[in-house]
């Protein structure tokens, strides 16, 4: 339990736990009072929020997605590539970083000016919507925005699709079915995990600016938002 998977699986609950705090009592609340209302300066400490667990999320699967690597790929050196420090250290920057690209589209939302009173067609604040409910210039938010998503968010998807090409590549080279087994296995929790995130996340922000649906980006919130991070702790648990 000390080794580097169970560091970074330990971090990822702690993440999601956090993640869903920033949404679902607040949407519980709502429900339980029938009352929608949300202040502008909570609106704006969510949206930071969101976007730095959201954010803290994508960065710690694509570490995972390495020490999955590192593991299979080079076993024997595991212990040592892997070591404490390196980890504190990958951690620190997942930290850093998305810390960073929280406050950053939290500013750009500070300069945007709104009406007096605003629907928001969500169950929480979510930046996308906001942005389209402006009544200010939009158009470098929106620039802002889909580069850091394509920046930041592809760039990770690249890691981890680029951690699991080799992977595949040393399974294949193995000639026990049963080490072939075993290696899969390994990393089947993970790849289930990134493939429910990144398809749900990635389909809110595509399909928005594809159709402009509040309806079919909600859902698709709730699935990276709630049903994620609720499925994450029982897909590791089987493994």
């Amino acid at each position: 339990f000390h080794s580097p998977m169970y560091f970074f699986l330990s971090n990822l609950s702690f993440i999601d736990i956090c993640f869903t705090s920033t949404t679902v009592p607040k949407m519980l609340v709502n429900i339980q009072t029938q009352s929608k209302v949300i202040t502008y300066k909570d609106c704006i400490t969510q949206i930071y929020f969101v976007i730095l667990f959201g954010g803290l999320d994508v960065f710690l699967l694509t570490v995972m997605a390495y020490d999955r690597f590192v593991a299979i790929c080079h076993p024997l050196l595991y212990t040592v590539i892997m070591n404490p420090r390196l980890c504190g250290l990958l951690l620190l920057v997942s930290w850093f970083m998305s810390a960073l690209y929280s406050l950053l589209q939290t500013l750009m939302v500070l300069r945007l000016s709104f009406c007096t009173v605003l629907k928001i067609p969500h169950f929480f604040c979510e930046l996308n919507q906001l942005i389209q409910l402006a009544c200010s210039d939009t158009f470098l938010n929106n620039i802002v925005m889909y580069f850091l998503i394509v920046l930041l968010g592809g760039g990770s998807l690249a890691g981890i699709l680029y951690s699991y090409s080799k992977i595949l590549f040393s399974i294949c080279r193995m000639s026990s079915a049963q080490g072939k087994y075993k290696a899969f296995s390994t990393c089947a929790s993970h790849l289930s995990v990134v493939s429910l995130f990144y398809c749900t996340s990635l389909g809110v922000y595509l399909s928005s600016a594809a159709t402009h649906s509040s309806h079919s980006s909600a859902i698709a919130s709730v699935m990276y938002t709630v049903v994620t991070p609720m499925l994450n702790p029982l897909i590791y648990t089987l493994r």
